[in-house]
């Protein structure tokens, strides 16, 4: 039997943890940004993206803070705010790693396929060891069946969380920011990954910075593209104790609306975070405690695409585990055709130590990163006011622009503190 019991942290992190959320630093000190002189009038709405799609340029999404105008000159968005520049000293990052605080779980909820929310555990599922073993199981079973995400899902999530937080009761007076993992992801990808386009919501209430996520406009999928979707979804049933594949047939629908959702808290430098983060099974260590464990499907690798999914794949495995503190990730590598060649059984710790070697990326370069990005955020964005955050490939800085509205979630949640 595999051993997936670990502890990321251990004692080491105890001392830390008891410190102040405040740091005896001052604020970093970084260029004066540009502003625009003007007002700001330009109306925003929630729940869309920023981003002026171009149908000239087959759809594609412009960037809006330059725009051409009659004269063929550029026009600075009057949204702008201010910007901080990727640096690309890595060995300066390397050298001011900080220090991260061991991820605690505080509270959780589940959310059902009648899409009820409950503030419990009963949707967390209990890894299967059986499928460890597994080799050309089909992953295409049941996606004739198959529940994709309901679009209101993502903007209903947000609230979801916060309102999970005043069910338990959990101040959030020295709590610097809330928000969901994968906006920290996008955050501590970027020094190394600067392809993906992102942005997240930005609003500053009552001393805590609520980081919504936004959901970037995407074209139309093709069949292929949802079953290749539905792949990671078929592979989560299959590695947990809630469905079996049989021959032809799979005992149960996949849902992609059924989740469950740990409340984590931890803290990076001087700040204190909460964070939502969707875990996709568990499995009980020897000492009787519950570890969590990532489930990830992959292509087949070989030769020439290894140095690729070191390099990719694995950084994005890696920020997503650590993050919440998961000591093990367990992907399913399948063909083209969705058939599982081989699952394989990645130790958090172990993958940082397997391209170290090559030099693709370091861990504490990211976390250094994210702790520069916060502290310029934290110290930029002005209190009852919001904006979005954004990376746009192509360029070397991070934008931040203003918003003339908050989501509707956040406003009802402070009403509700009140």
């Amino acid at each position: 039997m595999v051993d997936l019991e670990e502890d990321l942290f251990g004692p080491r992190n105890e001392e830390y943890q008891r410190t102040p959320a405040s740091s005896p630093l001052p604020p970093p000190n970084f260029s004066s940004p540009l502003r625009h002189p003007g007002n700001h009038s330009l109306r925003g709405n929630y729940g869309y993206s920023i981003w002026n799609v171009d149908k000239s340029f087959g759809g594609s999404s412009v960037p809006l803070k330059f725009q051409t105008g009659q004269n063929r000159g550029t026009q600075i968005n009057e949204r702008f705010v201010a910007e901080l520049k990727l640096s690309h000293d890595e060995e300066t990052l390397c050298h001011s790693c900080p220090p991260f605080q061991e991820p605690t779980e505080i509270a959780c909820y589940s959310r059902s396929a009648d899409g009820n929310v409950h503030y419990d555990d009963r949707c967390l599922r209990c890894f299967r060891y059986g499928v460890l073993e597994e080799t050309g199981t089909d992953l295409n079973i049941g996606f004739e069946m198959f529940v994709e995400k309901r679009e209101d899902t993502e903007s209903s999530g947000f609230g979801d969380l916060l309102s999970c937080l005043r069910d338990t009761n959990i101040p959030l007076s020295n709590i610097h920011f809330v928000t969901f993992r994968n906006n920290l992801n996008k955050i501590l990808g970027t020094v190394y990954n600067r392809s993906e386009a992102w942005e997240m919501g930005v609003h500053k209430r009552l001393g805590t910075v609520y980081l919504d996520v936004h959901k970037l406009p995407e074209g139309h999928q093709s069949e292929r593209q949802r079953r290749m979707c539905y792949w990671g979804y078929s592979f989560e049933q299959l590695a947990t104790d809630d469905c079996i594949h049989k021959a032809n047939e799979v005992d149960c629908v996949v849902d992609a609306n059924v989740e469950y959702c740990a409340l984590i808290k931890t803290k990076l430098g001087a700040h204190r975070i909460i964070m939502g983060a969707e875990i996709d099974c568990y499995d009980i260590s020897r000492d009787g405690k519950r570890r969590y464990i990532e489930l990830k499907t992959c292509r087949e690798i070989d030769s020439r695409t290894v140095n690729r999914f070191e390099k990719e794949k694995l950084l994005k495995f890696w920020i997503q585990s650590f993050l919440a503190g998961i000591p093990k990730i367990v992907c399913g590598f399948r063909d083209d055709d969705g058939k599982i060649t081989r699952v394989e059984v990645m130790g958090t710790k172990e993958i940082t130590q397997r391209v170290k070697q090559k030099n693709f990326w370091q861990g504490g370069v990211c976390l250094a990163f994210a702790d520069r990005v916060l502290c310029w955020l934290y110290g930029t964005v002005k209190e009852d006011k919001d904006y979005v955050l954004r990376f746009v490939p192509g360029t070397n800085h991070l934008e931040l622009l203003h918003l003339d509205c908050c989501p509707a979630v956040i406003d009802k949640h402070l009403e509700l503190l009140i």
